[in-house]
């Protein structure tokens, strides 16, 4: 019999991919790691990782382990939902993945009611450039621009979003408006890095004209947008982001729109936790605010 504990470690090593980041999750040492993981290879005579490139990939046979283990960290964790009960069940954390926009302006003035109604829950923002993976564990819920097409995943649509130009009047006095699509050739653009493009959901421009490109460029919405409320250009803003900006004037809105949409994806095994359930209802009612469904006042 192997120790139930080291499939904690087996687990924590196989989403990290390597063992220093996995010791500071679970907090204990690398050497201790290694140690543990040795010792559940040894239990199941079995050989579950390969190493190459830094990185520890998982063998055929950790691929199966991993489905068993899994299964045993959600009986886990639904086991100690039951047995403490629902105090216990609000509590917890969430690590969720949004990108920096979303987190920005619809997710951050919410925070304070969330916390509020669930105080036991300590919800984790995470910001990062590309979206972390529930597929793989790096984050327990994401809010993506698009559907999952693989993954032992639950996806469901929250919602959809729109886009438009936007300019500030100082711009538009100094370079004047355009009146087509076209005409944005001869104006400064304001848009993203094509190469830190992290979905391709992000790359408006060349959905507004075939062939537009940006000549300020930023990795950043936030900095986009403060760079078009600053006057340097004209550029594609979410309405949830340009609208809270009365200074910002919506370009050829009848001849451009764009709609994107959030999409929650969430590990399956996940999905049952009332703690995911309660983030998950919040992020709805947030997404129904800014698509329209419900007053944002």
């Amino acid at each position: 019999m192997f120790d139930w504990d080291d499939l904690r470690v087996f687990l924590a090593v196989a989403r990290a991919r390597k063992v220093a980041p996995a010791a500071r999750a679970l907090g204990i040492d690398a050497t201790t790691i290694a140690r543990r993981l040795a010792r559940l290879e040894k239990a199941l005579d079995a050989e579950l990782f390969e190493l190459g490139a830094g990185e520890r990939a998982l063998t055929a046979r950790g691929h199966a382990l991993l489905h068993h283990a899994e299964g045993a960290e959600s009986a886990a964790l639904a086991a100690m939902e039951d047995v403490k009960g629902q105090e216990h069940r609000l509590a917890g954390q969430v690590r969720l993945s949004v990108a920096e926009g979303f987190g920005t302006w619809v997710l951050a003035p919410g925070m304070g009611d969330f916390n509020r109604r669930h105080p036991g829950i300590r919800l984790d923002l995470v910001t990062a450039s590309g979206f972390l993976n529930p597929s793989n564990r790096e984050a327990d819920m994401a809010v993506m621009l698009a559907r999952p097409q693989r993954g032992r995943l639950t996806v469901r649509r929250l919602g959809d979003y729109r886009l438009h130009l936007y300019a500030a009047p100082a711009y538009l006095a100094r370079a004047g408006a355009p009146a087509a699509p076209a005409d944005l050739r001869d104006h400064v653009l304001v848009g993203y890095v094509p190469e830190f493009i992290f979905s391709p959901e992000l790359d408006y421009l060349d959905e507004v004209e075939a062939g537009l490109e940006a000549t300020l460029r930023s990795t950043s919405i936030i900095m986009q947008q403060r760079m078009i409320a600053d006057g340097a250009g004209i550029g594609v803003l979410p309405d949830f982001i340009a609208r809270r900006d009365p200074g910002l004037a919506p370009l050829m809105a009848d001849r451009v729109e764009i709609t994107r949409s959030f999409w929650l994806v969430m590990h399956g095994d996940l999905r049952k936790l009332a703690r995911i359930g309660a983030v998950a209802d919040w992020l709805q009612e947030r997404v129904d605010m800014v698509s329209g469904q419900r007053d944002a006042g």
